[in-house]
């Protein structure tokens, strides 16, 4: 019975971000999908409670003239505001004020905090290090909470952390790539760096999701949650897909809260060979 009890309250636990808390561990994002009833229909397969938006996007407005935000209904989803997009950490902190003025407008739970983004270049996507950090502490003078999309680098990750940041993201693999967790030791060390003296800090995994199978391996080497967008919005069924992801972090959640085996070099029988009944035949 104690058991039972234990595995219904796992499968329950919620994701504390700052001050806001979520039953689920998957956020989605709403750029990239064909049109934007498919996106509407894809967020709620995902099970998601917080969905990103980016305040640069260029055609928040389709040519039918209806508006993203129209789709997303906000007493169902915080909104998190990204930075996608921005190249400088000036740019960066222009950005996530404008999306805090957006939220205001719309009343939205998700005021004051931001998916920070500052990339490097538009070939690999990947973070500028040096702007990230300086962007972080910037809005976290300024009262953000701040979600930081970071490289898979344990140092740089930990850095962000003692800027402030309310989590640190570090990257699977490039965005939008769909490889997965490329290097699951540097996850791991990000994990333990960042969760020194602080079990309950926020480490998302964010970037390079292709599948279902990702999801699990990022929620299984201990990640609290999973960041994503290409991979659902790109899939040849976006609503198919959102739903596979939606289990595949509750099973790569529970698996990783249930304890894994060991890897062994070699076979271990189930069943013990002590008390085993030989039986010669003839005989």
């Amino acid at each position: 019975m104690s058991q039972t009890i234990e595995a219904k309250s796992t499968r329950s636990s919620s994701l504390a971000i700052g001050s806001r808390r979520f039953e689920s561990r998957l956020i989605v994002g709403t750029g990239k999908y064909p049109d934007f009833d498919c996106m509407q229909h894809a967020l709620e397969a995902s099970g998601a409670e917080a969905v990103t938006v980016a305040v640069r996007r260029e055609r928040l407005v389709n040519e039918q003239g209806q508006n993203l935000l129209d789709f997303i209904d906000t007493s169902c989803y915080t909104i998190l505001p990204n930075t996608a997009g921005c190249f400088s950490a000036e740019d960066a902190v222009r950005v996530a004020r404008l999306g805090r003025e957006i939220l205001d407008q719309l009343e939205n739970p998700g005021r004051d905090w931001v998916k920070l983004e500052v990339l490097g270049d538009k070939k690999t996507l990947l973070p500028d290090p040096m702007g990230t950090l300086e962007a972080c502490r910037e809005l976290v003078r300024d009262g953000f909470e701040v979600l930081c999309y970071s490289s898979d680098d344990p140092i740089a990750a930990l850095r962000l952390k003692e800027a402030g940041a309310t989590s640190v993201m570090p990257a699977g693999s490039p965005i939008g790539s769909g490889q997965g967790v490329l290097n699951a030791a540097n996850i791991a060390l990000c994990l333990e760096l960042l969760k020194d003296g602080d079990s309950s800090y926020p480490v998302i995994v964010d970037a390079g999701v292709g599948a279902a199978s990702d999801v699990a391996v990022a929620m299984e080497l201990g990640a609290d949650g999973v960041l994503l967008n290409t991979g659902i919005a790109h899939a040849k069924n976006p609503v198919l897909m959102a739903g596979a992801m939606r289990q595949a972090c509750e099973a790569g959640r529970a698996s990783y809260l249930a304890g894994r085996i060991a890897k062994r070099k070699y076979a271990t029988a189930s069943s013990p060979w002590e008390g085993v009944i030989s039986y010669i035949p003839g005989e």
